[in-house]
């Protein structure tokens, strides 16, 4: 049989999502690759760029190509719930659907105090506030998933774990607000496509071509209050958006 590139990819998509090749795994160089289709390496290059852009593997310069396929992670409601963000152990809703799918969950976190900017505190309903920024890179087994800020009121946030350089507590941030004397009973969320700016590109270490999902998140307690937003940036092939909603 004489391949094209078109074939090598969809024989390589197919080993890719059947776990031939595991998420965080370095496939056969392109010389090995083109010595097992029997052609040249041109080709076997031109494979892996279409498997590149579509966010299945990521070529790194004397370092292989990287399989970088996820299954793709539902994104509901559901994830909020205390027994799923807690699921054995889970520091959050992350980190147990990460488990779930056999990998290895990754925090990369800063938090500083600052004054929150002025779109962060409109939606807090106000003015000026003083926000703990907690910032965060997830990744699965050493792939870049999502870029999360979260905002927290600084009256609530200050000499708390939520300043804490590392995963807060089992359920993450919002089993800890409950704690805290803040449970946060409804959330909205807002969710866009858009491409990546270049820095966002770099720290998910994805082409500049690849859309993303900028989700933002804002949680409310019993009174009305909004006490968290949350801004959500991740690769769109890494998600599927569910909603259940009424009809009538």
């Amino acid at each position: 049989m004489k391949f094209t590139y078109r074939d090598i990819a969809e024989d390589l998509r197919k080993s890719i999502r059947s776990g031939t090749y595991a998420p965080g795994k370095t496939l056969p160089s392109e010389t090995a690759l083109a010595a097992d289709y029997g052609v040249s390496r041109s080709l076997v290059n031109k494979a892996l760029q279409l498997l590149a852009v579509e966010g299945l593997v990521r070529p790194r310069q004397g370092d292989g190509t990287r399989v970088t396929w996820l299954p793709p992670l539902s994104r509901s409601g559901a994830r909020y719930r205390r027994d799923t963000r807690e699921h054995e152990g889970a520091k959050g809703a992350f980190d147990a659907e990460i488990r779930a799918i056999g990998l290895e969950p990754q925090h990369e976190i800063s938090v500083t105090r600052m004054p929150a900017p002025d779109d962060i505190s409109v939606l807090f309903g106000l003015s000026e506030i003083t926000v703990v920024r907690r910032s965060r890179r997830l990744l699965a087994s050493g792939i870049p998933v999502s870029l999360v800020v979260s905002y927290m009121p600084a009256d609530i946030a200050v000499g708390t774990a939520l300043e804490e350089p590392e995963p807060v507590i089992v359920g993450g941030i919002k089993s800890l607000y409950a704690s805290l004397g803040h449970p946060q009973v409804e959330a909205d969320e807002r969710i866009l496509v858009r491409l990546p700016t270049d820095e966002e590109a770099e720290k998910l270490e994805i082409s500049a071509e690849r859309p993303v999902f900028d989700i933002l998140h804002t949680g409310r307690t019993a009174d009305g209050r909004t006490v968290e937003v949350t801004t959500t940036v991740t690769p769109t092939s890494y998600l599927i958006i569910e909603s259940t909603f009424p009809l009538a």
